[in-house]
């Protein structure tokens, strides 16, 4: 018995272990991993979604697919685009239909025992992506093919797919020596598991550290708030009392209005202490362990380091690039956060407050600074923010600008895996053609991950038939008491918008081949930036945003306010984002050799000078999109870099005749950056839209900075 093959059996065993039965329908007969039936092109079976079926499906798949892969990789017939490339795009069907169902328990409705099932599994997808691209008689062929196309170049869209497939192979290690691609495989192998238990320990913070509030505890609290706060109480337990979880959706509002300092202070420690509370779920010892491994691995590959090796297939490039732009933006913002700060103790001096503002109470005092410089109240626009008008609202937008048309789906016609989740049908308006469905699932829930976003569970492609799309958003909204609408922030709304331009994204695909429609980590944030600036257009505005108790539209006075002040608080926005975003860059440039994590954050945000009022967006030792795997790894900046991008594409709308429903304006949109995705170079995409390349005045000038 191999020893690949001694660990898989013995990650198999503990699996039976781990949930309450063993499954008798295992192999290629397992559930997770059967062809989707049904109408729609067919769909996932997410109401029978099954633990004890999870892991066998994983194991399972990803030996159908090495299969598949060592097929194509023995070919005797000379590699050529047909036999080597298009066969691994079509590779892998059963394990991607297993992956949609593991992401679901991931992301949505995670468990104590799938967390443990999550454990053992890691470092087993490790081992199947390294037996792929470490495959030398597979890379072999890439490399044939790749180095032919040179010389004579495929259709465009089929040579994309080449470079991409053979620079993702060269970059993870398959042009190494036989000692070297094992050390590599060991460090993936490490690093999924330090991936894995970073999350959970995350999520075990966020699950565990509840506030409960007695009655007189609320002042300040909407009466929506409290509400919620009520409920969630007593599903937890305790019945009569008001429960602060520990999600941005909770302690944001909580923070704004709470006339609780000391308990603004424990709800704000709370959230901004997870992963760092020096226990068994204490994540900095991991963040030091992944970045050495991080170094160690890209070493191998002759690298300096991570930034570079990463950077060097994004827009940016190289490290150099995006600390440019971060480091030119950063000035203007901490002095805007010294203008708001000083605006804040005015107020509290005012009010005879004696305290000095600190960052639990920034969100308090800025409120107020709102209502006094704009006389701006953000709990009355809340009445107007419902969330179903605000997906009414998105769905007009994509008719406008893509031709789409969403109608919900009949309830119980579409499996779903938790009864919040509400399904549409998205059509072409003029043709009437389906283009897919799209899945909401908008509450906050135990066991699902905080934050918004956007994801697929199929993708369009052509190449071996239409494919239609079926896309996701989620977010963590606190579920009103029932009867009563679920009033958002202006921030949340515009997170909403932004959500749904990812999903907007996938629904206007028109590319042949899968690996077509991934992204580039700097541009994918452009398109859902961009959709944010729809939600304050005059036709959202005067037809969505209604007030909850009258249904009367936002009255032209409070718009005013609102676009009044449109910059306000962008100190804060811009400075708590930069700073997680030049953390990430700069402890992935430093040595990694036993760093303190901890000291590492405050020396270096002192060096930057970081306002003491305020704290990083997402403090390192729960900063979850870079040390819960590599998506977004050195590449946080590139919110920013698409935001330049963002600022000058919506110029370009506010410039053109028909304002931005422009129809000529929308036709480029879709075509140029949406429709392609990863089929053509983002820059030439965005020199196709606006004629040049991006200016970063329009960034500035977008949040009201300084300009150069």
């Amino acid at each position: 018995m191999s020893i690949q093959k001694l660990s898989k059996y013995g990650l198999l065993l503990l699996g039976c272990v781990l949930v309450t039965s063993c499954k008798t329908q295992t192999g290629v007969n397992n559930p997770l991993l059967q062809e989707w039936i049904g109408p729609y092109g067919g769909l996932p079976a997410f109401d029978q979604i099954d633990i004890n079926d999870v892991e066998d499906a994983m194991v399972t798949g990803m030996e159908l697919s090495l299969a598949e892969i060592e097929s194509i990789a023995n070919n005797p017939e000379a590699p050529n685009f047909e036999n080597t490339i298009v066969e691994m795009e079509r590779s892998g069907a059963s394990l991607d239909r297993a992956f949609r169902y593991y992401g679901i328990l991931r992301s949505n409705i995670s468990t104590p025992a799938f967390r443990e099932i999550d454990v053992a599994l890691a470092p087993q997808f490790a081992d199947y992506s390294a037996k792929i691209t470490q495959n030398q008689r597979l890379f072999s062929r890439i490399k044939s093919i790749y180095e032919k196309s040179l010389q004579s170049p495929l259709v465009d869209d089929q040579q994309r797919v080449v470079e991409l497939t053979y620079k993702s192979f060269e970059m993870n290690g398959a042009a190494l020596d036989s000692i070297s691609k094992a050390r590599y495989a060991d460090i993936n192998r490490e690093l999924s598991s330090l991936y894995t238990t970073f999350s959970n320990n995350v999520l075990h913070d966020e699950e565990n550290y509840v506030i409960f509030l007695a009655k007189d505890q609320l002042g300040g609290l909407s009466e929506g708030y409290i509400k919620s706060a009520a409920r969630i109480a007593t599903a937890k337990g305790q019945e009569g009392k008001y429960a602060v979880t520990n999600t941005r959706s909770s302690m944001d509002p909580f923070l704004t209005s709470s006339t609780e300092r000391d308990l603004r202070k424990i709800v704000w420690t709370n959230y901004y202490s997870r992963g760092d509370n020096n226990d068994e779920y204490d994540n900095k010892a991991i963040i030091t362990k992944i970045l050495e491994l991080r170094r160690e691995r890209v070493e191998l590959l002759g690298y300096p380091d991570y930034p570079t090796w990463r950077l060097q297939d994004r827009m940016a490039k190289n490290p150099a690039n995006a600390l440019q732009l971060m480091e030119t933006v950063w000035p203007a913002a901490i002095a805007r956060v010294a203008e708001e700060v000083a605006d804040m103790q005015a107020i509290a001096d005012e009010n005879g407050d004696q305290i000095k503002i600190e960052p639990w109470d920034y969100r308090f005092y800025a409120e107020k600074v709102r209502r006094a410089k704009y006389d701006l109240n953000s709990e009355e626009v809340k009445q107007y923010l419902q969330l179903d008008k605000l997906t009414d609202a998105m769905h007009y937008v994509a008719g406008r600008l893509f031709n789409y048309a969403f109608n919900p789906v009949p309830e119980g016609s579409v499996p779903v895996f938790h009864e919040d989740v509400k399904v549409w049908d998205v059509t072409d308006i003029t043709t009437g053609n389906h283009i897919g469905l799209w899945y909401l699932d908008p509450y906050a829930r135990e066991g699902k991950r905080s934050g918004a976003w956007a994801t697929t569970y199929r993708s369009h492609t052509t190449f071996d038939g239409n494919t239609n799309v079926l896309a996701s958003n989620n977010s963590n909204f606190v579920k009103p008491a029932p009867g009563e609408p679920l009033l958002i922030s202006w921030d949340d709304a515009i997170t909403f918008f932004h959500e749904f331009g990812h999903a907007l994204h996938f629904f206007s695909s028109e590319v042949r081949y899968p690996t077509l429609n991934g992204g580039v980590r700097d541009y994918t944030e452009f398109q859902s930036q961009l959709l944010e600036r729809w939600l304050s257009t005059d036709e959202v505005i005067d037809n969505y945003l209604l007030h909850a108790e009258t249904g009367e539209p936002m009255p032209d006075e409070l718009v005013a306010k609102i676009k009044n002040a449109a910059t306000f608080n962008q100190g804060f926005a811009t400075t708590e984002y930069l700073a997680s975003a030049l953390i990430d860059m700069k402890i992935h440039l430093a040595d990694p050799t036993g760093l303190d994590v901890d000291a590492f954050e405050k020396e270096t945000l002192a060096e930057l000078n970081m306002p003491k009022e305020l704290p990083m967006r997402h403090r390192t030792p729960h900063f979850g999109h870079v040390f819960s795997g590599e998506g977004y790894a050195t590449a946080y900046y590139g919110y920013m870099w698409a935001d330049v991008l963002t600022a000058d594409a919506s110029e370009a709308f506010a410039q053109s005749p028909g304002g931005y429903y422009d129809e000529e304006l929308s036709d480029k949109l879709v075509k140029y950056l949406f429709a392609p995705r990863n089929s053509i170079d983002p820059n030439e995409a965005f020199r196709l839209f606006r004629g040049r390349d991006a200016d970063i005045n329009a960034l500035l000038r977008a949040r009201g900075f300084p300009t150069k």
